[in-house]
Order: C-alpha cells, then sequence, then structure tokens
C-alpha cells in the first residue's frame, strides 16, 4: 500500500526489478513541484547494467514463466484486482502526479480515474481475446489465426501524463500476456513505480513489470537497442521518436510511437459558439497545454472571428491558474523554467512577426507565483500559417488564432502542419462535420468536443505524429502477433510422380 503523503513528504524510490524494489545505491534524481519548487521525490539514477537487469528479468518471466501461457480470465483477474489496489489508493496517486508534474490535483484525479477505466478494459479485453477459424477452404482444409503475445515490451513514457500513458500501454501488454520494462521519464516517475508496488501486491508474477528509472540517452536507449525487446511503445516528442527508431534500426523491432502534435480547433459559424468557446480553451488550456493533442491551433471562419476571439478574451481572464495542490485551480505550472522559457520565445517570436497578443503573453512571477514555473494563459490572434507558432509544436498555454473563408481553406490550413495526432470540428451541421473531419489527415478527429475519448477508443497519429495505435482493440493488438495455422485432414494427394506412374 502506498504510504500516506505528509506534508513536505520526500519520497525515496529505487528501482523495480524482477519483483523486487531496490534500495537507491547511485546518484539520485531530485524532482521538484514545478508550482513551489519543493523536492517532493527523489529517483534514481539508473545505468546499463540495472537495464540489462530488467530486461533480462522480462525475457525469463515471459520465456520460462507461466504469464504468457495462462488464460485469458487468469490474466483479467490480476488486471481486476490491479484496478481495485488503484481505486483504493487513488487520491495518493493523483497528488504524486500532480506534484511532479504541475498539473491541477482535479485533472490528475482525472488521469487516474481513466487509468482505472482502462486497466478494468483491457482485463475484459483479455477474456474476449480470440482469433478465427476460415473453415469454408475446401473440406480437408482448416486455417487458423490465432494472437499470441509479441514478447518483452519496453515502454518509454513521458513527463506531462506519467500515469495515464503509461495506463494506455501497460495493461493491454499484460492483457494480451506480454511482460515489460517501462522507463518513465526522469522528471516523474512516482505514480510508475507505485504501479510497480500495486501490480505485485495484485498478484503480477515476478519479472512481469519491471521499471528502470533515469535518462533517455541511457536507460531508453538500451531498450530501443536491446536484442531481447520484441517491441517497442514510445510516447514522446517528434525528434526522440526518430532517434528511437535510428537506435532500433540494428535489431528490427517493432516500434508504436505516439509523437508530437499541432491540433486546430476549426470553428464554422454555424456552430455552437458557447459551446465552441469553452471547447476551444479546454483544448488548448487542457494540462496547461503541455499535451500532446492539444488544441494549439484556432481556425475560426472569418464571418465569426472577430466576436469569437473577443469572447475567448474575455473568458480566458475568469481562469484560476493555481499550484498544483490548489483544488480550485484551472491551470498548473509548467514542467520547469526552461520549459517556460522556450513557450515564452515562441510568443515573442510571433508577436515579432505582425501577430496581435490579445490575452495573458507573459509570466506570472508575483504572489503565489514567485517561486514557480507558471504562465498566463495567452491567445495571440492573426498568426501567419508560415510562423513558427503555427507550425510547431509549443506545448505550452497558447492559442494562435488564424481566419479561414472556405471549408477548402480550413482543410489546408489544418492539413499544412507536419503533424497529424488530432484536430476538432465545430459545427452543428452533420455534412460539414463529416465532410471535413474525413478530409483531415489526423488519426482523431472531434465533431463539437475536444481531447474526449474511452478506453474502447483507439488513438494515435499518422505523418510526423507517429505510428501504431494506443487503447481500444487496435491497442490490445499492438501486443500481438498474428500466427496462421493451416491444417489438411485426410489422405495427402501426393505432389510427386510415384516410380509405378
Amino acid at each position: 500500500m502506498i504510504a500516506p503523503i505528509t506534508e513536505r513528504a520526500v519520497r525515496t524510490y529505487g528501482v523495480f526489478i524482477d519483483g523486487e524494489e531496490t534500495r537507491p545505491s547511485g546518484e539520485l534524481i531530485a524532482c521538484k513541484d514545478p508550482g513551489t519548487q519543493e523536492m517532493v521525490a527523489q529517483f534514481e539514477r539508473a545505468d546499463v547494467a540495472q537495464a540489462q537487469a530488467a530486461v533480462a528479468a522480462a525475457r525469463r518471466a515471459f520465456d520460462e514463466g507461466d504469464w504468457p501461457s495462462r488464460s485469458g480470465a487468469e490474466r483479467a483477474e490480476v488486471l481486476r484486482a490491479l484496478a481495485s489496489l488503484m481505486r483504493r489508493d487513488q487520491e495518493a496517486l493523483a497528488r504524486i502526479d500532480a506534484e511532479e508534474s504541475g498539473k491541477p490535483i482535479r485533472l490528475a484525479r482525472g488521469d487516474v480515474a481513466a487509468s482505472i477505466a482502462m486497466t478494468e478494459y483491457a482485463a475484459a479485453l483479455a477474456v474476449t481475446a480470440h482469433g478465427d477459424a476460415h473453415t469454408s477452404l475446401g473440406p480437408d482444409f482448416t486455417g487458423l489465426v490465432i494472437r499470441e503475445p509479441c514478447g518483452v515490451v519496453a515502454m518509454i513514457t513521458p513527463w506531462n501524463f506519467p500515469l495515464l500513458l503509461l495506463m494506455q500501454k501497460l495493461p493491454y501488454a499484460l492483457a494480451a500476456g506480454c511482460t515489460a520494462v517501462c522507463k518513465p521519464s526522469e522528471l516523474t516517475s512516482g505514480s510508475t513505480l507505485e504501479i510497480a508496488r500495486l501490480a505485485a501486491e495484485a498478484g503480477l508474477p515476478a519479472g512481469v513489470f519491471n521499471v528502470v528509472t533515469g535518462p533517455g540517452s541511457t536507460v531508453g536507449n538500451h531498450l530501443a537497442r536491446s536484442e531481447d525487446v520484441d517491441v517497442l511503445s514510445f510516447t514522446g516528442s517528434t525528434d526522440v521518436g526518430r532517434a528511437i527508431v535510428e537506435a532500433s534500426a540494428g535489431n528490427l523491432k517493432r516500434l508504436s510511437l505516439e509523437l508530437g502534435g499541432k491540433a486546430a480547433s476549426i470553428v464554422f459559424p454555424d456552430a455552437d459558439l458557447e459551446d465552441a468557446v469553452d471547447g476551444v480553451l479546454f483544448g488548448v488550456l487542457f494540462n496547461q497545454g503541455e499535451c500532446c493533442v492539444s488544441g494549439a491551433r484556432l481556425l475560426v471562419h472569418e464571418d465569426a472571428a472577430d466576436r469569437f476571439v473577443q469572447a475567448l478574451a474575455d473568458r480566458v481572464r475568469e481562469l484560476r491558474v493555481g499550484v498544483p495542490l490548489d483544488e480550485a485551480a484551472d491551470i498548473g505550472a509548467m514542467i520547469h523554467s526552461a520549459h517556460l522559457d522556450k513557450v515564452l520565445a515562441y510568443v515573442s517570436g510571433a508577436e515579432a512577426e505582425g501577430a496581435r497578443i490579445v490575452a495573458g503573453g507573459s509570466p506570472l512571477t508575483s504572489g503565489p507565483f514567485e517561486a514557480g514555473c507558471f504562465m498566463a494563459p495567452t491567445i495571440i490572434d492573426e498568426v501567419s500559417p508560415t510562423s513558427r507558432l503555427f507550425q510547431e509544436e509549443v506545448f505550452g498555454p497558447v492559442l494562435a488564432v488564424s481566419r479561414f473563408r472556405t471549408h477548402d481553406e480550413a482543410i489546408e490550413l489544418a492539413n499544412s502542419v507536419e503533424y497529424g495526432l488530432a484536430n476538432s470540428v465545430w459545427s452543428k451541421n452533420i455534412d460539414t462535420a463529416l465532410a471535413v473531419g474525413r478530409r483531415l489527415r489526423s488519426g482523431t478527429v472531434w465533431v463539437n468536443t475536444t481531447i474526449d475519448g474511452a478506453p474502447q477508443l483507439p488513438g494515435g497519429g499518422v505523418k510526423s505524429s507517429g505510428y501504431g495505435r494506443e487503447m481500444g482493440e487496435a491497442g490490445f493488438e499492438e501486443f500481438t502477433e498474428v500466427k496462421t495455422v493451416q491444417i489438411r485432414s485426410g489422405k495427402r494427394t501426393p505432389f510427386f510422380r510415384t516410380a509405378s506412374a
């Protein structure tokens, strides 16, 4: 059980390998609350030897253990037990993620709830997974198409949704019968290590799930290069995704990559504009904009643009920025000062190009914000489609506004970036919604909603946003191999002529 968290308690973790959490034996990585700069946790800076040991444990558990051969019902029982333990400790898990990532506590609670739902859904998939039988191939010919666990899965997860993005991978891999090694972000490793503890308590066999903390250049690089890893599932930036592709090229392991995004919210004049205002702001400001599917671009029809942008500016000034444990906060702290500076540079660059800041645009540095990394939610109008602010992933609470005249122009603007993770369409005209949605080049399209979903619905990208899918049956199938079994019954008809023929 997770120990109760007291004020200013510092959580100290080792690595979790082969069913045991070790005491930290080397250098520690300090984790500070981005909103207060108080140290809240310490993680071990693991080395290559520890990464090798974790992979070896997962390899043994897959090749020699019984997890892959257990029935779906038996694996589901462990997953349901894990979900129950997560529900028991949900407040502690939420607080860990809030303190380590800077997000508001109520958002962290939502992440925990969604993670529990995915674990329960994965348990159902474990029970209902099946192959296909082909019985119409001829009277003596039967074909079976079966799914088997793919083996050892390496998971590399980012800092913006430490628990949620782990649980978009882990329960699906476990449901399929795989074993796993996870390298969480060195900035936010706490909840991943807590899940390892809870999984062991739920009855997951030793070695089936292992956690190694530390930098990607050491641990992540080893996982990408390891011959004993069968599948690597990565969520993070496009640049790091490209590096993983290069590092894994020599061993040809299968990759699933969920990378950067630059989603557009496209608002047509026939939309419910009140709903669209709320949705557009939610899309860009959710998790401080530190979200791969953040609706960082607003494409608004020129007939509605002026009043819509004004409504956004009026509404955004009512939102509350606060420290992570502030129950009333809508927006939390940026992950660290270097990232805040990067986001501010995008703002100043767009302003220098002639864009107009209509709200925010600056850091928050006084009063309760003095110690942390806070930025005022920002709206920038008249952004050129050629500007860096329009084209590049900012990963902050900054909305870039551009206008369009026709459906074709809106689609062209939305598709003009290198990314293709998600987009949103706001229109009450079903013809508009369907026609535009089908032409948007992204793995997800939301209509009259944004950053929405359910465990049954897969997500993933196209273009520079990566490939592969998480969640849903497609996410489960990412961790399986397809095998074809062909059976002939009865006496074989000779192919070669006999000597007497």
